[in-house]
C-alpha cells in the first residue's frame, strides 16, 4: 500500500502526521476496493474547522451540492473535475480549487483520486 505521509501537511503539534491520520488514508482506500460512492472520513476537525480526506475511484461523483464554510479542495493524487455554475477545472495532483460558500459545486473524479477537504 501507498505510504500518503509525505503527502499531508496536517500533524501533531511536533509538526509529525500522526498514526491515526494515516490509519483514516489506508481505511478510505480500503473501502473504496468495493464502494459505489466516494468515500469521506475527517482527518482533523475543531469548532470552527474541518479537514477530511475524500477518496474516489474513478467515475465516482459528489452531487450539486453547498459549503456552508469557505473550503478549498486539493487534489493528492489522480485527477477531478469541479464544477460550480459555468465556472469547470480539473484539478490534478497538488492543484488546490477554493469553493465558495452558499455555492452549488461537484466533483467527479477523471481517474482514482484523493482529495483533501479543508473547511473553516
Amino acid at each position: 500500500m501507498t505510504d500518503y505521509r509525505f503527502i499531508f501537511a496536517m500533524s501533531n503539534k511536533k509538526g509529525r502526521t500522526t498514526k491515526k491520520q494515516i490509519m483514516v488514508i489506508k481505511e478510505i482506500l480500503q473501502q473504496l476496493e468495493t464502494a459505489k460512492h466516494s468515500v469521506a472520513k475527517a482527518i482533523h476537525k475543531g469548532d470552527h474547522f474541518k479537514a477530511l480526506v475524500i477518496g474516489f475511484k474513478a467515475g465516482m461523483k459528489l452531487k450539486d451540492h453547498e459549503a456552508s464554510l469557505p473550503s478549498k479542495l486539493t487534489v493528492i493524487t489522480g485527477e477531478v473535475i469541479y464544477k460550480e455554475n459555468t465556472k469547470e477545472v480539473t484539478p490534478e495532483m497538488y492543484d488546490e480549487t477554493d469553493i465558495p460558500v452558499n455555492t452549488k459545486h461537484s466533483v467527479e473524479a477523471i481517474k482514482d483520486s484523493l482529495c483533501l477537504l479543508t473547511q473553516g
